[in-house]
């Protein structure tokens, strides 16, 4: 049952980390799969900066998120960012 939490967990993270970036999630396996990178990510990150959530499901939730967004983040071409400060320059 744990594993199943933490796949629907991952997948609330990896989907609110789409929203951020794209406005929409990239899918419920690719949201899965950043939401669970992401809460290891975020996790290791975190304990790295001494910062600790606690074991709630907020927690991991807001860990997972971080995580999956600076996935996405690393992930975006830095053409992307030119792209959209071009367009909200006009």
């Amino acid at each position: 049952m744990h594993l199943l939490w933490e796949l629907i967990l991952g997948g609330v993270a990896g989907w609110l980390a789409g929203k951020v970036f794209k406005g929409e999630g990239y899918g419920v396996i690719v949201d899965v799969i950043l939401g669970l990178v992401g809460g290891w990510l975020g996790g290791w990150l975190f304990g790295i900066l001494g910062i600790h959530l606690g074991g709630s499901t907020i927690g991991y939730l807001v860990t997972a998120f971080v995580g999956a967004v600076i996935l996405v983040w690393i992930s975006i071409p830095q053409n992307y960012f030119c792209f959209v400060e071009a367009n909200a320059l006009q």
